[in-house]
């Protein structure tokens, strides 16, 4: 016999084991979900009195019934379809050429500033994000585009690097991003009163960025030069050039908040669309396509397999009570609920230095989700603070997977000059969460006002 509370403690040691060995997270969760379903109910069993072989062979049976039961309340989830459909959206900008056209529109409008051209980046960025929502897809597309510019005008490494990395997590925060749609299904939050708490956060932290920029810059004249000054025509040519993509963001947000769409039909709408435009402008040749839909199924099957595993570990979790007791801990603390949302934003924060973003995500709902409800927080206002944490986690050393994925394109940049880039944007992350502390209506207006929700 083992109590529920350590087996559940030994769970989470033996997933954290299996992670650190680079097992994937759906796996692991998977795996440690199912063994200690199976171990939970024998327990229990035998806590009642049945026989040692039968209580095993029930919890065998049961744990097996789990794992067919949530795999397909996962995988028929109706609202899930927004995933596939977002993918396909992203993907299709990024073949079309709309993620360049919006680069260079923020480009003509803000290069001839100083520091400008990472002004533009962090533009482009957020405009991408509202299409792909994917910070990997913003990091890799805007690289590729901006940091050749970049090093054309001679801007420092960190500041052209760093720019990159952090524009990239605005796809986790900005609709419609991968990462609030799980929170919203393991939540059981609306999704598309999540995208609407991410809209304004969204921007005033793509307004902090291009501050801490322009600190920089000041700080440093010789970081970011001045780009070249376009004229006012050319400046005009390149917003009707990018009107596709501001068009299709337009439709579908503005479709969601006035109830004219749902988040699935939001989706399908937006993916259609950005087709249309990718086909119009020709770009859709059989590479293209075969690229394209490749791209989409592994992203989407990737994303559904950490959703069963989510379903598979987070009821073997709540059998141990673990989350339950951790809740009463916490609560009894003397240092109120402002002092509980620190020391959760500070466990963020020290377990993004080693977990991926969608890990620490899945990994953690199960316990801080039930310390939320029991203090009677607003979920839609802490999705958004645990969103905005686990950007933090994106480019903090030493595992920011978005620093990795830059140093893949900047192969001659220093890993150290990477990451002295990231700070500025890393404190601008943190001086939104304390705005949204502050100010929770910066995230709840919007939610709170829409129709339908």
């Amino acid at each position: 016999m083992i109590s529920m509370t350590l087996l559940g403690i030994l769970g989470l040691l033996a997933l954290f084991l299996l992670l650190a060995v680079r097992m994937p997270v759906a796996i692991s969760m998977l795996v440690v979900g199912f063994l200690g379903t199976i171990i939970a109910n024998a327990n229990k069993l035998i806590a009642v009195g049945m026989a040692s072989d039968q209580a095993w062979a029930r919890g065998l049976k049961i744990a097996y019934s789990n794992l067919a039961g949530e795999t397909f309340e996962a995988a028929s989830n109706y609202n899930l379809l927004v995933i596939p459909m977002f993918v396909l959206m992203g993907n299709l900008a990024g073949v079309s050429g709309m993620s360049k056209d919006l680069f260079n529109a923020a480009y003509r409008w803000m290069g001839h500033l100083r520091g400008g051209l990472a002004s533009a980046t962090i533009a482009a960025c957020a405009g991408f994000a509202a299409l792909s929502g994917s910070s990997l897809a913003s990091a890799i597309t805007m690289g590729r585009v901006a940091l050749p510019e970049m090093k054309k005008y001679n801007y420092s490494d960190s500041l052209a690097t760093g720019s990159v990395a952090a524009g990239g997590t605005l796809g986790f925060l900005i609709p419609p991003s991968g990462g609030m749609i799980i929170y919203a299904v393991l939540t059981e939050q609306s999704v598309g009163r999540l995208f609407m708490a991410g809209v304004f956060p969204g921007i005033i932290l793509t307004l902090l960025f291009i501050g801490a920029i322009y600190w920089v810059v000041i700080r440093n004249p010789g970081a970011g030069p001045r780009g070249e000054r376009f004229a006012r025509p050319e400046k005009m040519a390149s917003i009707l050039r990018a009107l596709p993509i501001i068009g299709v963001v337009l439709l579908t947000i503005g479709g969601m908040y006035t109830g004219f769409f749902t988040p699935v039909e939001a989706s399908a709408v937006g993916a259609f669309f950005t087709f249309v435009v990718a086909a119009w402008r020709r770009s859709l040749n059989l590479t293209a396509v075969r690229t394209v839909v490749l791209e989409s199924m592994t992203s989407t099957a990737t994303v559904f397999l950490i959703i069963i595993g989510a379903f598979v570990f987070i009821p073997f979790m709540s059998m141990t009570e673990l989350p339950a007791k951790m809740v009463v801990i916490l609560t009894s603390l003397p240092i109120g609920d402002l002092g509980i949302l620190v020391i959760i934003i500070l466990v963020y924060i020290f377990l993004g230095m080693f977990l991926e973003s969608i890990a620490m995500l899945v990994l953690t709902i199960p316990v801080v989700i039930p310390i939320a409800i029991g203090l009677e927080w607003d979920l839609i206002w802490f999705g958004i603070i645990v969103v905005i944490v686990l950007e933090m986690g994106m480019i903090s050393p030493p595992v920011g997977i978005n620093v990795f994925i830059v140093k893949s394109i900047a192969q001659d940049v220093p890993m150290a000059d990477i990451f002295r880039g990231i700070w500025p944007f890393w404190f601008a992350m943190a001086a939104m969460i304390g705005l949204l502390i502050l100010f929770p209506q910066i995230a709840l207006f919007l939610p709170e006002t829409i129709v339908g929700g």
